[in-house]
């Protein structure tokens, strides 16, 4: 199974529909946000337009969403968090328990391992640091990629 993991999006709603519209035409049913969406206007607004399954956390600019700061789940036998804050998830990949955890706030794309856990960042939808991007996971494989949004055809 493949899933998305998204971050960052910081309100920008053509870059993360865009993001949206890659990911269902991928048949891609999992979307994972790292938080910072902003306003209860685009989560709502994803949530309406993609069918499958989205689960988000809260950033540091989420003031008004109710939200958790992280969050678990399991899929395809993978144990994976999430979360916003790269110290959260430094601690819940030391705890041992995931295969992998996910972050943003950073804006960066990144990748790293803590013992065997996979730490990821898949960098920021909202372009304001870095190229707009996001991570594809597949859970079979155990294969992760990069996608540069610029370089998607919708």
């Amino acid at each position: 199974m493949k899933i998305a993991v998204v971050s960052d999006t910081h309100n920008n709603w053509n870059n993360f529909e865009k993001a949206i519209n890659w990911i269902k035409k991928e048949n891609i049913q999992f979307i994972l946000h790292c938080g910072d969406i902003t306003t209860i206007e685009t989560l709502n607004t994803a949530k309406n337009i993609f069918a499958g399954q989205i689960e988000f956390v809260k950033g540091n600019g989420d003031f008004n969403l109710d939200l958790p700061e992280e969050k678990e789940i399991e899929i395809g036998k993978k144990k994976i968090a999430f979360t916003h804050f790269p110290k959260i998830a430094k601690n819940l990949a030391e705890s041992k328990k995931y295969d992998l955890v996910f972050y943003g706030h950073t804006h960066k794309p990144w990748e790293e391992k803590v013992g065997n856990c996979r730490l990821i960042n898949p960098g920021e939808l909202a372009g304001q640091i870095f190229k707009p991007s996001f991570a594809v996971y597949d859970t079979e494989k155990d294969f992760l990629e990069l996608k540069i949004l610029d370089q998607l055809t919708i």
